[in-house]
């Protein structure tokens, strides 16, 4: 899901529809005239998106023999996800190179707090959940809460119920589905101290993703591009030595190449040849 613009420097997503049910070469067209526009593309895909889709894009890839297409697939609920890909779309407006960009997407996913409050838990399969929990999802009007990133927690809704939230400030987006329910923004909004709320259409992924069409989708992010900016560059960087991009972390998204590992360099005695 493309989410709305911050403001007029976010640059727009493109979203690439039906890439698995096309016929190759309409999808294989598309990608390869994205690259050619603009030099570098990062697909943000969901891990709930249909293993067909990726096997999909990699041959794209491969077929291209491109490695100026990052596919980067992070854990994440689909809001998280639609939120992570609006900072990266924020943080394209900034002189930050296209291996940066890509590799900072791993990194500002641990400031992403992503969770639902659940009708049941019956189906979720995606947090741990134990059997007490499974067999209270079961009784009528049960609701639970369930933080999925960055640290799996749940709780069932009633008296004192709260998660543990982020320790820094940020801004909330919540999604409703079918299910009634004021506990996002009545309680755990003021208990993690957000300084902003905006409520957005839920995914169509999230259904499927949590187990259930009864839900209200949350997460918690930093909104500020100030903020994404200093957090990236602040991080040391390093050239990639096989396609030679500057990357942050310790692998390149676009060519998934690992630093190269040397083996300890030993002093070697030399017996002088008389």
């Amino acid at each position: 899901m493309a989410l709305p613009a911050h403001d007029d420097r976010t640059l727009p997503a493109v979203v690439l529809r039906d890439v698995d049910t096309r016929p190759l070469d309409e999808a294989l067209t598309d990608l390869q005239t994205l690259v050619e526009q603009h030099g570098h593309v990062i697909v943000v895909c969901s891990p709930a998106a249909p293993t067909s889709l990726e096997r999909r894009l990699h041959t794209i890839r491969a077929l291209l023999e491109s490695d100026r297409i990052a596919l980067f697939r992070p854990d994440l609920p689909p809001l998280g996800l639609a939120v992570l890909a609006r900072q990266l779309r924020q943080l394209a407006s900034c002189d930050i190179s296209p291996g940066v960009l890509a590799s900072a997407g791993r990194l500002l996913t641990h400031y992403i707090h992503a969770g639902a409050v659940l009708g049941s838990v019956a189906r979720l399969d995606r947090v741990p959940v134990d059997l007490k929990a499974h067999a209270k999802s079961w009784v009528p009007g049960s609701q639970f809460a369930v933080l999925a990133h960055p640290e799996p927690q749940l709780v069932r809704l009633g008296p004192g119920a709260a998660l543990a939230g982020p320790e820094f400030g940020t801004w909330m987006l919540h999604a409703k589905g079918q299910l009634q329910s004021d506990w996002v923004t009545g309680t755990l909004a003021p208990s993690w101290n957000v300084t902003g709320m905006r409520e957005t259409p839920l995914p169509a992924e999230s259904p499927g993703w949590w187990g259930t069409g009864k839900l209200i989708e949350f997460c918690a992010y930093l909104p500020d591009l100030s903020v994404l900016y200093q957090l990236v560059t602040s991080v040391r960087q390093s050239t990639c030595h096989w396609c030679g991009l500057d990357v942050i972390g310790d692998r390149c998204v676009f060519c998934s190449a690992t630093p190269p590992t040397h083996d300890t360099p030993h002093d070697h005695l030399h017996t002088p040849v008389g």
